[in-house]
């Protein structure tokens, strides 16, 4: 029956029969759908980023999901690196911290390695400064202002004075910005045990996780008001665990009922806070995905997509820790958590050979190169981002001048 309508319609002879079609009209390009959680460059930007991406070759964007390990402190080394590699950028732990001047001319070096390679976006010049233990740029190495410790975020949020606690961060984006430095991984979004945690403690802003949520979010907002893009840690919570993840493992043995109720609120609040980047820990789950850490399983990424609709940057927690051990080199790792769903993968133990990795398996089908060039386009876009809210923030200002508003934030928290 379809072939007899089908011949039905065809003209019964000679070409004063025909008909001409009318033109179909093209259709019109529609811009990609906005995330339920805006979290810095609209879905638009995200996409002609995605395509940039696609450009480039499997060397290039190879390294573009990549922030490179540093070992010492001479700039020169940090421009070579993201030069041969084509890195995003690096890493400033405290062992590459001498001096001001020192710093500035490495994210200075990092930032002509970016320009030289044709790049239109800023590089990842990053480092950790959730104040307290773990500040790498503080009054203890050089002219920065010593913030307190989250713990006091945390306090001082509870009393009230959340206000405080984004002065302060964004007096600390500025200190570092001024620096040079354009991403800072923090705030901690963990939600501590006393007793119980073993890695965390005042570093986390509580253990009531409303509390923690109520400090992260003006943290987040603050530090983007300062032109630094900030990064919550460490997904899905470290605060419970009786394991280290510098030196192994450790196992999260609550279900995920437990999981979602008290370790992944603060997170949730930062997603809705509109937080650019979500770091994944080195975390073993048993009820997402027995026997694998966070930071390589796909489960761990879906939960952040899907149900906490998280649509920015995904980052690994440093790729040289001890839970990794088991897993394989820095290649092994690299490829794992870019296939897991990793967009960022920061600090491998040894960058040329995560390098050469991912660029072996996108070479061999074992990445989807279209896998990459999601992450990549990701991370572009958000540094494209960063310029913009660089720009938007105006002139850093001096090192040192966030002394007052860390004060204020201690006064509030006693």
């Amino acid at each position: 029956m379809l072939l007899a309508a089908c011949t039905s319609s065809v003209p019964a002879s000679g070409p004063t029969a025909a008909t001409t079609p009318a033109p179909t009209a093209a259709p019109s390009p529609t811009a990609p759908p906005e995330p339920e959680n805006p979290w810095g460059p609209t879905a638009a930007e995200v996409a002609a980023a995605t395509a940039d991406a696609a450009e480039l070759s499997d060397e290039e964007v190879a390294g573009q999901v990549i922030v490179g390990r540093l070992h010492g402190i001479d700039p020169a080394t940090a421009e070579q690196l993201v030069a041969d590699l084509h890195l995003a950028g690096v890493m400033i732990t405290g062992a590459s911290v001498a001096s001001l001047e020192q710093v500035r001319a490495l994210g200075a070096g990092v930032q002509d390695a970016v320009v030289s390679s044709g790049r239109d976006w800023p590089g990842v010049v990053s480092t950790d400064n959730e104040g307290g233990l773990v500040q790498r740029m503080s009054g203890a190495v050089g002219p920065w202002t010593s913030f307190p410790s989250f713990a006091v975020a945390g306090e001082a949020a509870a009393a009230g004075e959340p206000r405080l606690v984004r002065d302060a961060h964004t007096a600390m984006a500025r200190e570092l910005r001024a620096s040079g430095v354009t991403v800072n991984w923090a705030p901690v979004a963990d939600v501590t045990v006393p007793g119980q945690d073993v890695t965390i403690g005042s570093r986390a802003a509580g253990s009531d996780p409303a509390t923690v949520g109520a400090a992260v979010v003006p943290a987040v907002r603050g530090l983007l008001a300062g032109g630094v893009l900030p990064a919550v840690k460490h997904f899905p919570g470290h605060g419970s665990l009786t394991t280290d993840s510098h030196l192994a493992l450790p196992v999260h043995e609550a279900d995920a009922e437990h999981i979602a109720a008290t370790e992944l609120p603060p997170f949730a609040d930062a997603v809705v806070a509109g937080v650019p980047m979500v770091m994944v820990a080195h975390v073993d789950v048993p009820a997402w995905d027995p026997g694998v850490p966070a930071s390589l399983s796909p489960e761990a990424y879906r939960v952040l997509r899907e149900d906490l609709a998280f649509a920015g940057v995904t980052v690994t927690d440093s790729l040289g820790m001890g839970a990794l051990a088991q897993i394989g080199d820095a290649g092994d790792v690299a490829v794992g958590a870019l296939r897991a769903g990793a967009d960022l993968l920061l600090n491998p133990a040894d960058n040329a050979v995560a390098h050469a990795g991912v660029v072996a398996a996108l070479e061999d089908g074992t990445l989807e190169r279209s896998r990459v060039d999601e992450a990549a386009g990701r991370v572009i876009a958000m540094m494209r981002f960063q310029a913009e809210l660089a720009a938007a923030a105006g002139p850093p200002g001096e090192v040192g001048d966030g002394a007052a508003a860390a004060e204020a934030l201690r006064v509030a928290a006693r």
